[in-house]
C-alpha cells in the first residue's frame, strides 16, 4: 500500500440510477452511456505513474461486483457502504487510511478535467494543509483531499446541492483545519451543465457517435 491513495466513486451505468437529473432530459439509456463514458474518461485519465499513488476504485450497488470486474477487469474495486453520499464518503476515507495511506483524495466521474495531475496536486498540498477541495461550478466540488479522517466534514450536508462547498468549508472552518483549494472546474449533472461542457466531452464521445448524436439532439446542436 502507498502511502498516498487515489479513491474514485463509481456506479454501475444502469440506466435509471445514474445521472438522474440529466435522465429527465435525454433520457435513461442515454444517461447511463453518457455516465459509463465520463466514468471510463476519469479513470483512465487518473491512472497513476509507478509509485504515484494507489487508486481504489469504490462502487455501488455493492451487489453489482461481477458486473463491475466484467466493466472494469484489473482494477482494485471495492464495496461502498450503505447511507448517504457523506456517509460513504467517510466510510471510503476511513478504509483508504485503515489500509496505511497518510493522505488521501478522492474524487467522482462527473467532472471530466478531473486527471492523475489534479490528484496528484491535490495530495501534495496536504503537505501544507489538512483538508484540499476542488471546487466544482456549480456550489459543490468533485474533489477532497484528507490527511486523516474526519467525519465531520461529511455529516449533515445538503447534497447535491448549491451549499456544499459553502457547508464544507464551515465545517472545516469550525474544526481549526487548514483547507487549501484548486482551481474550480465544470461537472456534468444537468442539461445546462452538459451544453456549457460540450466541446470537451464531445471529444470524449470518439467512438460513441450514435450517443453523441442524441445529445447533439437534445441540445439542438448541428
Amino acid at each position: 500500500m502507498s502511502d498516498r491513495a487515489l479513491v474514485v466513486f463509481v456506479k454501475h451505468p444502469r440506466p435509471g440510477a445514474v445521472k438522474t437529473r440529466l435522465a429527465a432530459s435525454i433520457g435513461p439509456e442515454a444517461a447511463a452511456e453518457l455516465y459509463r463514458a465520463l466514468a471510463e474518461h476519469v479513470l483512465e485519465a487518473t491512472a497513476p505513474t509507478a509509485g504515484e499513488y494507489e487508486r481504489l476504485v469504490f462502487f455501488e450497488p455493492a451487489e453489482a461486483l461481477e458486473e463491475m470486474r466484467a466493466w472494469l477487469p484489473g482494477l482494485r474495486l471495492l464495496a461502498q457502504c450503505g447511507g448517504d453520499l457523506g456517509a460513504r464518503m467517510a466510510d471510503a476515507f476511513a478504509r483508504a487510511f485503515a489500509r496505511g495511506a497518510s493522505r488521501v483524495a478522492l474524487v467522482g466521474t462527473d467532472a471530466p478535467d478531473v486527471a492523475r495531475e489534479t490528484a496528484a496536486l491535490a495530495l501534495s498540498a496536504l503537505e501544507a494543509a489538512d483538508v484540499v477541495l476542488g471546487p466544482a461550478e456549480d456550489g459543490g466540488y468533485v474533489l477532497v483531499a484528507l490527511r486523516a479522517p474526519q467525519p465531520l466534514l461529511f455529516s449533515g450536508i445538503e447534497w447535491s446541492t448549491p451549499r456544499v462547498l459553502e457547508e464544507t468549508r464551515a465545517r472545516a472552518a469550525a474544526a481549526g483545519l487548514a483547507v487549501r483549494e484548486l482551481a474550480p472546474v465544470a461537472d456534468v449533472d444537468t442539461l445546462d451543465d452538459l451544453r456549457r461542457a460540450w466541446p470537451r466531452v464531445q471529444g470524449i464521445l470518439a467512438g460513441r457517435e450514435a450517443l453523441a448524436g442524441e445529445i447533439r439532439r437534445h441540445l439542438r446542436l448541428r
